[in-house]
């Protein structure tokens, strides 16, 4: 027997999850013909989402938010150690980094480990990330405020503090697919 939703709670795992419906908007229609390879699966959001009020760990164990960034576009990232496409993702995480990382970009990967700061520095360490920072949230509120149900998850940031777009799962971020579409969002 089929158990009965209510219509605003479909809706809302629709809309945190990334599987509800892209329409456009002039922003979201300026940047669907990026939307090839694996950024086909990126969902662009009608109207930017502001982003709610989040906090992590930096590798020296200071307090970091997402309003230090502001004026930057990022590509926040949600991941853990445990998480098998997670590991595999990382490398094009900290090319991109090398490739893209300046005053108008940043990636933040955001690790969801209980373990904390440490184990995410070892992490990295052993696949000889070297252009990212190490951040963490143990406590995993972070993740959880923006919605994220599973790993990975990646949101893309526009330079107002605003969720344009988002991605459930692993991509190639450092395909020219994904850098064309990360230098068109700098761009606007």
């Amino acid at each position: 027997m089929l158990k009965k939703i209510p219509i605003a709670t479909f809706l809302a795992v629709l809309t945190f999850t990334g599987l509800g419906l892209s329409t456009s908007t002039a922003f979201s229609q300026n940047l669907e013909s990026y939307l090839k390879g694996d950024m086909k699966n990126v969902t662009l959001l009608e109207n930017p989402r502001e982003l709610p009020k989040i906090s992590f760990k930096d590798g020296d164990g200071n307090t970091r938010s997402l309003g230090e960034f502001e004026g930057q576009v990022l590509l926040v990232n949600f991941w853990a150690t445990w998480c098998a496409p997670c590991r595999e993702e990382m490398p094009s995480l900290d090319n991109l980094q090398r490739e893209l990382g300046s005053d108008d970009f940043s990636v933040l990967a955001i690790g969801q480990d209980l373990q904390g700061i440490e184990k995410t520095k070892k992490f990295l360490k052993a696949l000889k990330v070297e252009h990212l920072d190490a951040y963490n949230d143990k406590t995993v509120k972070s993740g959880r405020a923006f919605g994220v149900f599973g790993l990975p998850a990646t949101l893309i940031i526009d330079r107002n503090g605003n969720e344009v777009g988002r991605l459930v799962g692993p991509a190639e971020w450092d395909s020219d697919e994904a850098i064309e579409l990360l230098k068109a969002v700098i761009d606007q």
